[in-house]
């Protein structure tokens, strides 16, 4: 979840010259961003969210508090709601909490953030306490064990948490393939209510177990490296975007990425790491519009086998 690089923004500027065409958009989409139900709740949370790792640690720095107070504003706006940070982002939580109060929107956001998962107990409970003061809140909505690697780790500190008012779900993170088959033993016993995981277009290796673990037991899955550190816009930089991206309403390679992930059942929402105002919007606008069914979903990957 790192900072776009500068061919992101040269596709955007490109496809504003040589934009697709307008589409019929899909029966049940009204313009309004896309939400699909947390399972343990059927509360709905739109699908398109943010990552702040990297790009919300500053400090003393006006020119970057003003930016990323217009991608929470954008966010908040669009329809948006879920900020995903971490006390170990550096400066990025107490930013979140300082640009939230700002804008005075907490009320409309979903704040997850996270505590080690090796920690001891009274660690963690020092962890959650800094977490709410720097991020201005009584109440955390997704609080998360964060890069999971022991096959026997339990969680009842954070259904502790719930159970105390704290959070209102709990769950569990990692973005590292080394930790899959721990992270599988830990979703079936435990049934985190939320599931964070690494995954993307050029990254599949979570549907083959993690994804359907997930989906078993009821929890709602959050994708973070959904542009593969920023690689995928190197690997297809200069491309024109293929004929069929017009058929989900993709304007944009940042769309046909996000969209890909998004028409997996098992996905509740995506938080790509946002720093500028643009990319917040380009982003927003693919949980709007159609999704790939089953056969463009293998058509995208088979074009991706080829580049």
């Amino acid at each position: 979840m790192n900072t776009l690089p500068l061919s992101r923004r040269q596709m955007l500027a490109g496809l504003a010259a040589t934009a697709l065409p307008a589409l019929p958009v899909a029966a049940a989409d009204n313009g309004a961003l896309l939400t699909r139900p947390i399972p343990r709740s059927g509360e709905p949370l739109p699908v398109i969210g943010i990552g702040t790792s990297v790009v919300f640690d500053f400090q003393d720095d006006p020119a970057k508090y003003a930016e990323r107070r217009q991608v929470l504003q954008e966010l908040a706006a669009g329809g948006g709601k879920l900020i995903d940070t971490a006390p170990a982002y550096g400066n990025a939580e107490p930013r979140v909490g300082d640009l939230v109060a700002d804008l005075g929107i907490r009320d409309k956001l979903f704040l997850a953030t996270k505590v080690s998962a090796q920690a001891p107990r009274d660690e963690k409970e020092t962890s959650l306490a800094g977490s709410l003061q720097r991020l201005k809140t009584k109440q955390i909505d997704l609080m998360q064990a964060w890069n999971v690697s022991d096959p026997n780790l339990e969680l009842a500190q954070l259904r502790d948490w719930k159970a105390q008012g704290k959070c209102r779900y709990w769950g569990i993170t990692s973005s590292f393939d080394s930790a899959y088959p721990a992270l599988e033993q830990v979703i079936k016993r435990e049934k985190p209510e939320f599931f964070q995981i690494n995954y993307s277009l050029g990254h599949r290796d979570a549907e083959e177990r993690l994804l359907p673990a997930a989906q078993d037991v009821g929890a709602a899955v959050l994708t973070n490296l959904p542009f593969g550190r920023n690689s995928m816009f190197a690997k297809v930089r200069g491309k024109p975007l293929p004929d069929w991206a017009a058929e989900i309403d993709a304007k944009s390679w940042a769309q046909v990425f996000l969209k890909f992930l998004l028409s997996h059942p098992a996905v509740t929402a995506v938080i790509p790491g946002t720093d500028k105002p643009e990319y917040m919007l380009d982003n927003l606008a693919a949980g709007r519009g159609r999704l790939p069914d089953a056969a463009l979903r293998k058509r995208m990957i088979e074009f991706w086998s080829t580049l």
